[in-house]
């Protein structure tokens, strides 16, 4: 991996607070390596609690002149934005896929012009904070509402997509009036910095965006039970987005949770075969796998289930390891070695209890383009079969690039099935029966279902989940209402000094 991707422009330091790199103070560095092949992309020095106070303390200090600035100067600052990293564009790909190992058209193909996408869809948001009609609703008094920003947010994105993630947090913050500090995960902090600088270069002023670069345990807890924190948004796995919730409730915040999945891909017997075999391998190898909506159980009806396993496998087998940054590559390593044997550790475990892996099931020696891959995180694309409901392949997130299929009789079966986890983030229904699409729409427990489709999302609808997946939306107008909270103004219009509801209290009609 080329170091000069990175280069020097870390070296005044991993946390951006006030409108500048600086160092953190807890004296530990963590060193951000390439998961393709291990090497060096960048040491990054670690944050203290201090360094929580000192960017919660800019984020409080800049909070009266950005709440109060006009929807329209915050618009204008976020289209600079949008501007500026369609500019910075290649720039972000490439930092990106060095510190995640995606693909390098994954990055330049989705993420970037994602993020891209999201900037300029909430410059146009900050202008529209809908409400309620304004109206003599009791007939003496005239009510309003009004949506005001919170405060200081306290963000904690994961690692999957940095800086998708980034901006999903910081974007409907900001564009609502609040100031945030953003803890990205340590393993991939790189562009989580390069939004905080962009944001400066835009004219947002300085402490509206802090970046904060620490260990969860330690920093990110910190931060979330900040008395001066107001808000807390979490992308993480459930266990850890429930932890969130216990520090986050004993003062009384605000939280947003975006957490685990584990999505069914649902086929009935009358779907287009080839768009479902093409979109099963799409919707669950996308990213290596690490997405929460991935889809991870496909449930396809007994009729269509053997040419199911056997074309989604043909495809698995056709898919290119290799170097990221071969514009080739579909699919890079795990974020890390430690991910790579969780995988196959899921895996494994299947294969001891009878499962059969149609595809994939291993760490490849070397790519597509003969590049080495022991060095990296990578693992196969693995198709599994014969496994049981209640299997853990089944009923884990396991975040990584294996497809569990398993069959299907009834419509009824079928939907019940799908609806047999904890999670309920994301899920698909795979049929050209109208009424079919519509119940599976309507009965499948996730807060997207997408009909003969998998994984698109957009900037004007929202992302968030059922049950243990959590709740709080990303993206879309209800994001941005989320970050803001409403108060009911309502006045008087009678200039009545003893009104006939004073009865109630004292005296008579």
């Amino acid at each position: 991996m080329d170091r000069t991707i990175v280069g020097t422009r870390f070296d005044a330091g991993a946390q951006y607070i006030d409108g500048a790199l600086r160092k953190g103070t807890s004296g530990d560095t963590y060193d951000v390596t390439s998961p393709a092949d291990g090497s060096l992309v960048q040491r990054v020095d670690l944050a203290s609690t201090a360094d929580v106070d000192v960017a919660v303390a800019a984020a409080k200090r800049a909070f009266p002149e950005w709440s109060g600035a006009t929807p329209a100067f915050r618009s204008e600052a976020l289209t600079r934005l949008a501007a500026i990293l369609a500019e910075r564009a290649e720039d972000f790909a490439r930092v990106e896929s060095a510190q995640t190992g995606k693909p390098i058209k994954l990055t330049t193909e989705f993420d970037v012009p994602g993020t891209v996408d999201n900037t300029a869809f909430f410059a146009g948001a900050a202008r529209n904070l809908e409400g309620k009609a304004t109206g003599e609703w009791s007939g003496s008094h005239t009510s309003s509402i009004r949506r005001e920003a919170i405060g200081v947010v306290g963000s904690i994105a994961p690692w999957n997509y940095p800086l998708q993630m980034a901006a999903w947090k910081i974007l409907p913050a900001i564009a609502a009036g609040n100031t945030i500090v953003l803890k990205p995960a340590e393993l991939t902090p790189l562009t989580s910095l390069m939004f905080a600088q962009a944001c400066t270069d835009a004219g947002i002023p300085d402490g509206v965006v802090n970046v904060i670069t620490g260990k969860g345990r330690s920093v990110g807890e910190y931060l979330i039970g900040h008395p001066d924190v107001s808000m807390v948004s979490f992308t993480g796995s459930t266990g850890v987005g429930t932890r969130v919730g216990e520090v986050a409730v004993q003062t009384v915040k605000r939280t947003h949770l975006e957490l685990g999945g584990k999505a069914p891909f649902v086929v009935f017997d009358d779907a287009d075969l080839e768009a479902a075999i093409n979109g099963a391998a799409a919707g669950s190898l996308i990213n290596t796998g690490q997405d929460c909506t991935a889809a991870t159980r496909a449930y396809v009806q007994r009729p269509l289930f053997e040419a199911f396993v056997a074309g989604a496998a043909e495809i698995f087998d056709s898919i290119r390891l290799g170097d990221p940054f071969n514009p080739q590559t579909d699919l890079g390593p795990l974020v890390s070695e430690r991910q790579r044997d969780s995988v196959a550790g899921f895996v494994e475990r299947a294969r001891g209890y009878g499962a059969t892996v149609a595809a994939g099931g291993f760490a490849p020696e070397k790519g597509h383009d003969g590049t080495d891959l022991t060095q990296g995180a990578y693992y196969r694309p693995t198709l599994v079969t014969d496994v049981a409901q209640d299997a853990e392949i089944v009923q884990q997130e396991l975040f990584g690039p294996v497809l569990v299929v398993l069959p299907f009789d009834t419509d009824d079966e079928g939907i019940e099935l799908a609806n047999d986890t904890p999670y309920g983030l994301a899920a698909s229904a795979w049929t050209t029966n109208t009424f079919r699409a519509l119940r599976a729409t309507r009965e499948i427990q996730a807060g997207c279902v997408w009909v003969n489709d998998h994984i698109p999302i957009i900037s004007e609808m929202p992302h968030g989940g059922y049950k243990a997946s959590g709740y709080g939306k990303d993206m879309s107008q209800y994001s941005l209402d989320e970050y803001t909270q409403v108060k009911h103004v309502m006045q008087d219009i009678t200039a009545i000094a003893r009104k006939d509801w004073h009865r109630t209290i004292f005296g008579d009609r």
